[in-house]
């Protein structure tokens, strides 16, 4: 009975310094508060939550948190670092989910570690076996951080570094994400929802596979169903574009000549610029002035032809085409924009260029 109530007692007296700095039960203020932080790659989302300890003078590297010892990289509860898709640290493969991210440091390496186990208490019962990644980075010197922070730097569409920020102190690495791979694989599944009913998803998926080098027999097929649902002008200019990739040009042009035929004024004239973004000036001309032809009221066909007298040096009938459009243009914004092109015209200067 005695040794009974001495534990009891040892257990109250923990307890009791447990709940002095703060409570287990009841939602408290913390020292170290609760904060989280999140960042999306593509469209995989990788968020961290974390509580902050702070500095408070104290000597914090190789002291507060001790070299060669693993450390929750943050206090409280387990520090977790989640990924909606499967990703690469510092380019070593970890599937998605979410894991309890602990820390070794030392003064010239840092061993990150990704645990399967995320809801632990800091790192008392952190188990090496229950590792699904280590990588080793090397520390960087910061600007002082009181607080204990982690930030995304230098992001791309595909990757970030995540920075751990404390003290003077500064500990990257780098997450990576196969963009183009996970994209792919998401429109196969999206497309099998309410989604597959209408024209535009299957247009927007064969654009992307198109805009990012991807698989353009897959490209036709999705823009083959998008024309099924509802024949387009936009539909039909993606068809041709994935028979173009593939070699088809004939079928292309054929498809392409399709959608002009049906295509508003607008329509035509931006699928020109794209031309034209696209270093191929001649076809966009030729596309320039059959949308004049057709469309030969059209304010925006008059900026078309302005384009093709300026590319050809009529600088004279180009301000005059302008001017037409500027007399016809729908709201004061497009107005204002074409006024600087007649400005530019005037100067003769090619607004091609």
């Amino acid at each position: 009975m005695r040794k009974r109530s001495m534990f009891l007692l040892a257990a109250v007296l923990l307890l009791a310094g447990l709940c002095a700095a703060q409570s287990l039960v009841l939602d408290m203020p913390r020292q170290s508060q609760r904060a989280a932080v999140s960042q999306r790659l593509g469209i995989t989302d990788v968020s961290i939550t974390y509580h902050r300890p702070l500095v408070n003078n104290r000597k914090v590297w190789g002291t507060l948190v001790p070299y060669g010892q693993v450390w929750r990289a943050g206090a409280n509860e387990n520090t977790v670092i989640a990924f909606s898709d499967p990703v690469t640290i510092e380019g070593k493969p970890l599937e998605k989910g979410a894991y309890g991210l602990f820390m070794i440091p030392a003064e010239n390496e840092w061993t990150i570690i990704f645990s399967k186990n995320s809801t632990s208490w800091g790192a008392f019962t952190y188990d090496q076996k229950e590792d699904a990644l280590r990588v080793t980075v090397k520390p960087q010197t910061s600007e002082f951080r009181n607080a204990l922070a982690y930030e995304f730097d230098q992001l791309n569409s595909g990757s970030a570094l995540v920075t751990l920020r404390w003290e003077k102190v500064a500990v990257p690495f780098k997450v990576s994400v196969d963009v183009p791979h996970i994209v792919e694989a998401s429109l196969q599944r999206q497309l099998r929802s309410l989604s597959q009913y209408t024209w535009v998803s299957w247009d927007e998926a064969a654009n992307y596979l198109l805009d990012n080098k991807g698989n353009p027999e897959q490209a036709l097929k999705y823009a083959d169903t998008s024309v099924q649902n509802e024949e387009r002008f936009e539909n039909l200019i993606t068809k041709s574009k994935a028979l173009e990739r593939l070699g088809k040009k004939d079928e292309a042009m054929a498809i392409r000549n399709k959608a002009l035929e049906r295509g508003a004024p607008l329509q035509v004239h931006l699928y020109a610029r794209g031309l034209q973004a696209d270093k191929r000036q001649d076809e966009a001309f030729a596309v320039f002035r059959s949308n004049a032809q057709k469309f030969p009221n059209a304010w925006v066909t008059h900026t078309g032809m302005a384009r093709v007298y300026s590319g050809t040096g009529d600088f004279d009938n180009a301000v005059k085409e302008m001017k037409l459009a500027v007399d016809g243009a729908p709201d004061k914004q497009q107005k204002t924009y074409l006024e600087g092109l007649v400005r530019r015209l005037e100067a003769k200067e090619d607004i091609n260029k």
